[in-house]
């Protein structure tokens, strides 16, 4: 096996020859950065895409991103965007919608209705035949392809169109899947929910064949390990980072208020866990929580809220801008992360950022994120939440301790430039890889 690890000459600078058109040690790359859906303010995959695509941008290399619904928001003008639009199928205001036939444009359109009608999630599949067919058209203009966790059928066989891949994979949908077959109630639902992520399994196949992977913590690649059973040498850890021009303290405190950013209906994020802590908390202490995402039209999350009679103690936003997502979160006196697991946890990060106090999930990666500078409470246990939050509720110096250690720990360890710098050396890794093996092959040609 080559290896795969970025090399240097001692000065940072590329050490590796080949031949191909990103030959020049240290010069500017082509990067095409694939991402079947780029909501922007929720979801790991947007925000990674969003602010590793500027940072890239402000390194001097030429980034476009080829992205299905919904579409990215993006930071620089120099960043092109190429819509892979798909049947949209799931956008909010329609779920599930049954396009009219107008809309279907050709055989890929088809399979990814016929698979959203079974039951199945199409989007990973059809985005990844849909981009294969746009590099393949384009393949003389990148240097390198990045995917975000798209792990389709179709990108095995970028490789073959002569262009490096490196792959993100946050954390594998497998533990998704685990856990909200916990949660399912009943053999109807839990058969629903195999069928609806049975894309996992072609996810765990690709994951093993395209090469290079990056995670972004050791949980993470533990999990993808165990569950993917990717080659541990084909990974390598590189941490996410916080935007802290939007993330940073602002002074004032709303007083009472907790704050989470975190999908409403998933199990996984825990929101119901949160829910039932502050219901109990506010029979006798004035807290409020708000959360930032948009819970479906009576769906759980609803359902628990009228459960609860938590009124007006607790809110739901969602469509906000960076400013108001940064005053919303800085104004919070505690933050809380209550996942059943995180492969890393944007959201705990840009919370420390905020120096708001966090009280995090011992789950995945948020251990390893968080260290010492938040609380943590065992994932799901409502009591230990409610008891955590009336302490920090109590406490102002205990709250400006745990806020003052979040933000400390933020500045030393997690920030966006650094982020691209090391993505690129791996980036310049694969190119040195596919260049080897060209030249071997080459060399294997000319003796026979």
């Amino acid at each position: 096996m080559c290896d795969r690890r970025p090399a240097t000459d001692g000065s940072g600078a590329w050490a590796g020859a080949g031949v191909g058109e990103a030959d020049e040690p240290g010069g500017p790359l082509r990067v095409a950065l694939l991402s079947y859906r780029s909501k922007p303010h929720c979801g790991g995959q947007g925000v990674y895409l969003r602010h590793l695509s500027r940072e890239l941008i402000d390194l001097g290399h030429t980034v476009e991103v080829l992205s299905g619904q919904p579409y990215p928001e993006l930071d620089r003008d120099e960043i092109a965007l190429t819509k892979i639009p798909s049947l949209d199928l799931y956008r909010d205001e329609d779920p599930f919608r049954t396009p009219a036939r107008e809309e279907f444009r050709d055989w890929i359109d088809v399979l990814e209705f016929a698979h959203m009608k079974t039951g199945g999630f199409p989007e990973p599949l059809t985005f990844s035949i849909r981009a294969l067919r746009e590099l393949k058209r384009r393949r003389r203009d990148f240097d390198v392809v990045h995917d975000n966790q798209v792990l389709g059928l179709g990108n095995l066989a970028i490789s073959r169109l002569g262009l490096p891949l490196v792959t993100s994979i946050h954390h594998p949908i497998s533990v998704d899947r685990r856990i909200e077959l916990e949660a399912a109630q009943g053999i109807k639902q839990k058969l629903g929910k195999r069928r609806w992520y049975g894309f996992v399994t072609m996810q765990s196949q690709v994951s093993r064949r395209i090469g290079p992977v990056l995670t972004v913590s050791e949980s993470s690649k533990v999990d993808i390990v165990k569950d993917f059973r990717v080659d541990p040498r084909d990974i390598e850890i590189l941490p996410l980072g916080v935007d802290t021009r939007i993330f940073h303290p602002r002074g004032e405190r709303v007083p009472g208020r907790i704050v989470a950013m975190a999908s409403a209906d998933a199990p996984i994020k825990g929101v119901d866990v949160l829910l039932r802590a502050v219901a109990k908390v506010a029979t006798e202490r004035d807290v409020h929580v708000i959360v930032v995402s948009r819970p479906q039209k009576d769906g759980p999350t609803e359902k628990l809220v009228k459960e609860l009679a938590l009124g007006d103690r607790v809110r739901f936003v969602s469509g906000i801008s960076d400013d108001e997502l940064g005053d919303l979160l800085a104004s919070a006196e505690i933050a809380v992360v209550p996942s059943r697991y995180e492969g890393f946890s944007l959201p705990a990060v840009e919370h420390m950022a905020s120096g708001t106090p966090l009280v995090a999930s011992r789950a995945g990666a948020l251990p390893e994120v968080v260290g010492d500078a938040g609380v943590l409470v065992e994932p799901g246990d409502v009591e230990e939440l409610a008891a955590t939050l009336r302490l920090l509720h109590d406490s102002p110096a205990e709250r400006a301790r745990v806020g003052a250690a979040g933000l400390a720990r933020v500045q030393e360890r997690f920030a966006w430039p650094a982020v691209a710098k090391a993505t690129v050396e791996h980036y310049r890794a694969a190119i040195r890889e596919r260049n080897y093996l060209r030249l071997a092959a080459s060399k294997r040609a000319r003796r026979t």
